[in-house]
């Protein structure tokens, strides 16, 4: 009875709403700008660049959303949030409600409303794309809500009855995080065994705090905590812990998001020369290890003339980090065109605004030394646009005779990444595909019955949306699993 009441008076409200702004008026509302450091002061700190919404700005924004009937950006949300259900609590100003709704679906809002891409996900799938005009800004929303949350002190916990069954999670990431917050929502005990020494995997290593702040994603740690969920730092599972001494330490199912930290490189001429290195180990050493930052003892990588190859957007973090730590000219080399960039456009954006040059259609081949063994040189190939690849993009050839030789004196290689391979290799009778990740069915169940997996060691590398949403989807699955068992 209480839950019809509820909903009658949720439908009310809702309507109320609509009627209260014809949508013509709705859809005249301009898309909120998001407020933004200077290009001059963030060159020259680690704050946030996107200062956030104000009260005033997010109702507004709100206000464009038209509430639509079979709304199509859930679809377009890889872990299914209400998002129309959100937006309108913050229009009527119940930014709590709206921020609950939010924990129902997602363990990490205020992270998604930061770093997911949007605009390729729930944004995409707008109306207000029919109309020919900007989408709801769904991300920037999603960021008030949970930031509001936060700074109210009142972080929304959802009630769970107990099932006394243990469950252990390999790995801090989004996936991880994610699976840990359903299972403890449902009522089982959830530890996380993170292999570095502090908890949020590629959230604290990967992402530099100019971009997500740690005591954002501290926040969201905070509030797994307090739903039970236990977090153990310095633990390697497959060296520390094995797969049998989980089982025999009373766990029933295990959650593995160890990842994909092994980067790749180009296998080109040049690549063990001092002064070239992955975006890894470039971004680990600075966000997680305080290379650089008083009173800690990191080496820093520096230059003043760096080259960051790749065009995603780790390639763009570590471009706009290389500032930040001093670098007079920072160079993105991209084998293809600016469009052709898998880097969120606001990233882009943003890195040109900071100084970054981009240098398109053209590939490394060669890194040249000095005499100490250090380089001072990247050899490019300049390229062209061919035929589309078999995922539709259109390929790289290289122009004949065109090289050119860019004075650098530090590389950054950003070109992807391979799964870790320390669990899948340590645990007889885990099915791994030739790329190295864990097969899974479409429940995120291994060939082990009691080893799920989700995000990067399955995808081989994805964004934090998408591996939050395998971790929601294997929780939803190892959960009904057990609990049938546990009925038997």
């Amino acid at each position: 009875m209480e839950k019809e009441c509820n909903e009658g008076r949720n439908a009310r409200w809702r309507e109320e709403l609509r009627n209260a702004l014809p949508a013509k008026e709705r859809t005249a509302i301009p898309r909120v700008q998001m407020p933004t450091l200077s290009p001059e002061i963030r060159v020259t700190c680690n704050d946030e660049v996107n200062q956030g919404l104000t009260p005033a700005q997010a109702v507004l924004e709100a206000t464009r959303c038209l509430d639509c009937p079979a709304p199509g950006c859930v679809e377009g949300c890889p872990v299914g949030i209400a998002i129309p259900d959100f937006i309108k609590n913050i229009q009527r100003g119940d930014n709590r409600e709206a921020a609950r709704i939010l924990k129902m679906s997602s363990a990490l809002p205020a992270v998604c409303g930061r770093v997911c891409p949007q605009e390729k996900q729930c944004e995409s799938k707008c109306i207000y794309h029919k109309m020919k005009k900007e989408p709801v800004a769904i991300g920037y929303l999603e960021r008030f809500a949970a930031d509001a949350e936060i700074a109210a002190g009142g972080v929304s916990i959802p009630d769970a009855h107990k099932n006394g069954i243990r469950v252990a999670v390999a790995g801090s990431g989004p996936a991880g995080l994610s699976f840990a917050g359903e299972m403890a929502r449902r009522g089982f005990d959830v530890d996380v065994f993170e292999a570095l020494h502090e908890v949020g995997g590629v959230l604290k290593y990967g992402i530099p705090e100019f971009r997500l702040p740690n005591n954002v994603v501290d926040a969201e740690l905070d509030s797994l905590r307090k739903s039970g969920v236990k977090f153990h730092t310095d633990t390697v599972i497959g060296r520390t812990l094995s797969y049998d001494d989980l089982l025999n330490a009373g766990f029933k199912g295990i959650f593995v998001a160890s990842g994909a930290g092994l980067p790749r490189f180009m296998n080109i001429p040049g690549e063990n020369y001092i002064g070239v290195l992955s975006s890894n180990e470039y971004l680990t050493r600075i966000n997680l290890m305080g290379a650089g930052s008083p009173g800690h003892d990191t080496p820093a990588p520096l230059g003043k003339r760096i080259a960051v190859i790749g065009g995603g957007n780790t390639a763009m973090d570590s471009a706009r980090t290389a500032r930040r730590m001093g670098a007079e000219k920072v160079m993105i080399i991209y084998r293809r065109g600016e469009s052709e960039m898998p880097a969120r456009v606001e990233e882009v954006h943003h890195a040109k605004e900071e100084g970054v040059e981009f240098i398109t259609l053209a590939s490394p081949v060669e890194y040249v030394a000095d005499e100490h063994g250090r380089v001072r040189a990247v050899r490019v190939q300049r390229m062209e646009l061919g035929e589309p690849d078999a995922s539709g993009r259109r390929s790289p050839v290289p122009v004949p005779g065109a090289v050119d030789e860019i004075e650098i004196d530090l590389a950054i290689v950003s070109v992807g990444v391979s799964p870790n391979p320390l669990i899948p290799s340590s645990i007889d009778g885990l099915d791994v595909s030739n790329r190295g990740t864990i097969v899974v069915d479409e429940d995120m169940m291994s060939s082990i019955p009691v080893v799920f997996a989700g995000g990067d060691i399955v995808r081989g590398g994805a964004t934090v949306i998408l591996a939050m949403g395998d971790g929601r989807r294997a929780a939803a699955s190892m959960a009904e699993k057990l609990l049938q068992d546990a009925t038997c």
